[in-house]
């Protein structure tokens, strides 16, 4: 689940402000029926003549301005790619970000109170009021006159991009990738590779395996090598990082479900607010013995995110239940010191056997965050046209592999390759994406996903099964030589063991205002409530996880699920 702020009372008076200033309405320009069969345009089309409606640039260059809601860095738009990109669009951004670090919200906001909008807007979850205020045009007529790349880029799941059965206007695309394979996940917990080597490798198929392996490595091993104590598991929940390390794990292990943030929906398409679940229960339970039995840090509750990543640097936690680039910055450290066995092995833990763990399950393209274009652009077509080059495979591969001849090579079958001093600068130059413009100008826009190869064959990104091997350190070379697999994640449940869901994925997509000031309610109640569940005795644990629903039924989950199965319902229509 990702990061939210609470809106604050200013920016609900801000927002009202700007609707009832008469920003307009939405776009009347609605795609008709006849047009959405053209949204399956096969993926495998040949890129060379799907690339002929990219835009020519005679010469004249036109700045686009657009604002980048999760971005952070300074985009002069001035590295080669960038320059590479004007050169064939004859396009060029001029990008801003919400200011001080501070929660798009506030900033998009600001958009709707003046009536000022950037040319191209990614708005990220503040996209809905956008909507709301006519800010953001209907792209489907553009798309269909200039937007072939952009078809075949999500090719079935084009139809997806639609707001509803209702409304079938596109208003964004998607920030996230179309298909494709994991090569790579820290599963839905992890731990130590020495305790792996200890225990021969063998995988946990429960909880019970898992506590076991953590308990009887503490025994035979009390501290590190430089003296310190041993942690069992440690969790960051003193902000925002409770959804990471606290509620999403939680669905993962108890319940098999994927992430849709707060919420699991039944086969019926029906939500529930998650810790209702009685799996959960028993989950959050079992989290409460570990701290009673001093195996879950005493600190868990009060350290900041800086605490825990030191305690993880310092190679005394066992386990987590986390993301990889949640705690990498540990692990760097760790890797830095020649400390490989003190970093993680990502697994596929269920609370039992019956469970499937789903990370490598693909939910269907992820919609409802994506750049969208203004209702006061100052040049729809150039705008359109420059998403759509994007698009293309020339595009992609620009934007993800960088120059031909400068920051990959071809080989005499005409595939992409990187040399190696080049792969050891994008993974260990900081400034390395932002010096070469390669993968900086990627998100949020459309993209293929890793594994999706172009008529060459070659994959559109640069990482493939082929790549990630090859960056195995010892640790992760002995456990698939001893695992009998190519990749670490071999050992998961696989993406074709899953149904993809008629829906996609929750925390993306928009609800209605009202149901975002209930949720963001509900998760304040779950983060305390279930932090003292956790924290207080085994003896009063039912009394206190009762305690948190009647508080969780009293602040509107009830409602919060009705509406929520409301926008489930429209989305599982537009694939009907």
């Amino acid at each position: 689940m990702r990061k939210r702020k609470i809106s604050s009372l200013l920016l609900a008076v801000m927002i009202t402000a700007g609707i009832l200033g008469g920003c307009g309405g939405k776009s009347d320009s609605s795609v008709s029926s006849s047009n959405s069969s053209t949204g399956g345009v096969s993926p495998s089309t040949d890129a060379a003549d799907v690339s002929e409606n990219a835009p020519v640039n005679n010469g004249e260059v036109v700045e686009l301005t657009f604002f980048h809601a999760d971005g952070n860095q300074d985009d002069p738009w001035t590295d080669p790619v960038a320059q590479a990109i004007t050169e064939k669009t004859g396009v060029k951004l001029k990008t801003t970000y919400p200011i001080g670090g501070n929660d798009q919200s506030e900033a998009v906001a600001l958009m709707i109170a003046e009536q000022k909008y950037p040319d191209i807007i990614f708005a990220k979850g503040s996209a809905n009021s956008l909507i709301e205020a006519g800010a953001l045009i209907d792209m489907s007529d553009l798309i269909d006159q200039y937007g072939t790349n952009i078809k075949k880029l999500y090719g079935d799941e084009f139809d997806k991009l639609r707001q509803s059965a209702d409304d079938p206007s596109i208003y964004q695309l998607s920030a996230y990738a179309v298909g494709g394979e994991i090569f790579k996940d820290s599963g839905s917990a992890q731990i130590q590779w020495d305790v792996m080597k200890a225990n021969d490798y063998k995988v946990p198929e429960t909880l019970a395996e898992f506590e076991s392996m953590i308990k009887d490595y503490i025994a035979a091993n009390p501290k590190t090598d430089d003296g310190l104590d041993r942690i069992g598991i440690t969790l960051s929940t003193a902000d925002w990082h409770w959804m990471i390390t606290l509620g999403n794990p939680a669905g993962a292990i108890a319940d098999g479900a994927p992430d849709n943030g707060q919420w699991i929906v039944d086969e019926n398409n029906q939500s529930m607010y998650k810790f209702r679940s009685e799996k959960q229960r028993e989950y959050f339970r079992w989290l409460c013995r570990m701290y009673n039995e001093g195996i879950l840090d005493p600190e868990f509750a009060t350290q900041t995110h800086e605490d825990y990543i030191a305690k993880i640097a310092s190679g005394r936690v066992i386990a987590l239940f986390d993301k990889d680039w949640d705690y990498q910055d540990g692990e760097k450290v760790l890797k830095a010191d020649g400390k490989l066995g003190a970093t993680y092995c990502g697994l596929p833990l269920t609370m039992d056997k019956d469970t499937k763990c789903p990370v490598l399950m693909y939910q269907g393209l992820t919609t409802g965050m994506g750049v969208a274009i203004s209702s006061t652009c100052s040049d729809p077509v150039k705008a359109i046209q420059f998403i759509d080059f994007l698009c293309s495979d020339e595009g992609q591969v620009l934007n993800k592999w960088g120059i031909e001849d400068v920051n990959y090579f071809l080989d005499e079958s005409g595939n992409r390759y990187r040399t190696d001093e080049e792969i050891d600068a994008s993974n260990n130059d900081k400034d390395y994406s932002k010096n070469t413009g390669v993968g900086f100008h990627n998100y949020p826009f459309p993209t293929y996903g890793d594994g999706v190869v172009d008529s060459t064959g070659s994959t559109y990104t640069t990482k493939s099964k082929t790549s990630v091997i090859a960056e195995y350190n010892e640790e992760e070379k002995a456990a698939v030589e001893k695992w009998g697999v190519d990749l670490l994640v071999d050992i998961f449940p696989q993406a074709d063991e899953f149904e993809i869901p008629p829906y996609p994925p929750l925390w993306a997509i928009a609800k209605p205002a009202e149901f975002d000031e209930i949720s963001n309610q509900l998760d304040e109640v779950a983060w305390s409530k279930l932090i003292e569940c956790v924290r207080g005795s085994e003896a009063d644990f039912d009394d206190n996880y009762d305690a948190m629903l009647t508080e969780l039924e009293k602040t509107g989950m009830s409602d919060a699920e009705a509406m929520l199965n409301e926008v489930i319902a429209e989305k599982v229509a537009l694939v009907q």
